[in-house]
């Protein structure tokens, strides 16, 4: 472990991408915060602490502002907040239920919301926010509360990313593509192999490919980019799909 470069919360800790993306910034010496309305994200903490880390778990509703609020204050001052937590699913969008809408909004804007601010009130200047959006904003199939949720969270990116410019504080936005998860594995597996092959680089993301963009962002040495959304999806904005092989004696 390097030496400690601060205090880090990441939300939606349990699995996934947030569980890679704290194993990742506890092992570059953070202390992590992790949290997760799971209680296994204690488990995730306590197999990192087992192995050096300086971590501890919190299981909570980012909807709700006041314990938002009180796990704050325990952790201040605060260098790093990155905001993962979310959910999903598809829906074909003459069935998508007004309930279903909102809760993708309170979760993934409004929850990303309540927890940047919080954690902005309690944050060193010169800290750093990273939202983790989606590549789906640039749309997706029976996915339009999903898709609305990421697009207000790439626009909340923006929007803090001014405000909190006089503190120095850089905000920035992860947009990941396919990452084997939890989600993936509930595809079918004719979905999975559809999926797979409109990856230009012929493979699915891993959570430690998202992990390695947020540790950037999230680093001191990210000292002039703000405001931005950082696309991880592997080359599939491109719109190509896998690409044959060129012929070549480097290949």
């Amino acid at each position: 472990m390097s030496e400690n470069p601060g205090t880090a919360i990441v939300t939606g800790a349990a699995r996934g991408i947030g569980k890679g993306i704290v194993e990742r910034l506890a092992g570059e010496g953070y202390y992590v915060v992790a949290v997760d309305r799971l209680d296994a994200v204690h488990e995730v903490a306590a197999d990192l602490k087992a192995r050096g880390a300086r971590i501890d778990a919190e299981v909570l509703d980012i909807r709700d502002r006041n314990v938002i609020s009180t796990m704050m204050d325990r952790y201040a001052p605060i260098d790093v907040i990155v905001n993962n937590a979310a959910i999903t699913g598809t829906f074909h969008f003459e069935e998508l239920t007004e309930d279903e809408f909102r809760e993708a909004f309170d979760i993934n804007t409004v929850g990303t919301f309540v927890v940047a601010q919080e954690g902005a009130r309690r944050m060193r200047n010169g800290g750093r926010i990273v939202n983790i959006a989606s590549r789906s904003f640039a749309g997706a199939p029976q996915m339009a509360h999903y898709v609305a949720s990421k697009t207000a969270v790439v626009g909340l990116t923006r929007a803090m990313a001014i405000d909190l410019s006089p503190r120095d504080i850089r905000v920035n936005a992860v947009a990941p593509g396919v990452v084997d998860t939890d989600m993936l594995r509930y595809m079918t597996p004719e979905r999975q192999e559809l999926m797979l092959s409109l990856q230009l680089l012929g493979r699915i993301g891993q959570p430690e490919d998202i992990a390695r963009a947020v540790s950037f962002l999230a680093s001191s040495e990210n000292r002039y980019i703000t405001g931005q959304v950082l696309i991880v999806d592997g080359g599939r904005s491109l719109g190509q799909g896998q690409l044959p092989p060129e012929e070549s004696p480097y290949a």
